[in-house]
């Protein structure tokens, strides 16, 4: 089955690297520059628990029936209503921006060619509000990271793509999709440079364990890339 296919039939699907970078026609070499790019985040100063181990940048584009591109959108807050996420809800909350040369990347551009396959596959005919999100969560042995710190949830949105892009010195991290009543459909860790999920986020709710060091000596740090699509205009 295809990507969409497979989503439209259980909710979520899982790509591993070597599907994703074949789908992307990339080499892991073309990906490098797309990757470094991660090092460059700054720090979430939005986190409500008080933490500060996120770094993160943000970017938003509209995807029009009819239009392959996404067209890049003036700089904006991001803004998630409480029931969608508890801790950090409610409030609009400005991010860096991501650089211009990463949103053009030609990993960048892939990915989001792949999630609106997807977006379009559920709901055909409508114009998208995209949002992309560089997220870099750091551990430390007496800190551990959250991925999601407002637990197991929904983003509020029509599909989500979550990219692996590096684990570094890591334990935990593992990736838990459920059903609305929070049933356990699927539990995994996303791990390799373009391990993908995509999840229908009306269907499905996901979430992703704390991590920490794996060599308290080392540094520690876990690498995503976010994409979400939901109807332009109902953000």
């Amino acid at each position: 089955m295809t990507l969409p296919e497979r989503v439209r039939a259980e909710g979520f699907a899982r790509l591993p690297p070597a599907e994703a970078a074949a789908a992307l026609g990339l080499c892991p070499a073309a990906l490098a520059d797309f990757a470094a790019s991660w090092a460059r985040l700054e720090p979430d100063n939005f986190m409500a628990d008080g933490g500060r181990y996120r770094r993160r940048r943000h970017a938003n584009f509209l995807a029009l029936p009819g239009e392959a591109a996404h067209r890049r959108g003036l700089h904006r807050p991001h803004f998630q209503a409480t029931v969608h996420n508890r801790l950090n809800g409610g409030v609009d909350r400005w991010f860096a921006p991501v650089e211009e040369a990463v949103a053009r990347h030609p990993a960048c551009e892939g990915l989001l060619g792949l999630g609106r396959a997807v977006a379009d596959s559920l709901h055909p005919g409508t114009p998208w509000f995209v949002e992309m999100h560089q997220f870099r969560i750091e551990a430390r042995p007496s800190a551990p990271g959250l991925p999601t710190p407002e637990g197991v949830h929904h983003d509020g949105v029509a599909v989500v793509l979550i990219a692996m892009i590096a684990r570094t010195n890591l334990r935990g991290g593992e990736t838990l999709v459920t059903d609305p009543a929070g049933r356990e459909l699927a539990r995994f860790t996303l791990d390799g440079l373009l391990d993908l999920a995509v999840l229908d986020d009306r269907r499905v709710m996901h979430g992703v364990t704390p991590v920490e060091p794996a060599d308290p000596a080392l540094p520690s740090c876990r690498d995503v890339l976010v994409l979400t699509w939901q109807p332009a205009g109902a953000g």
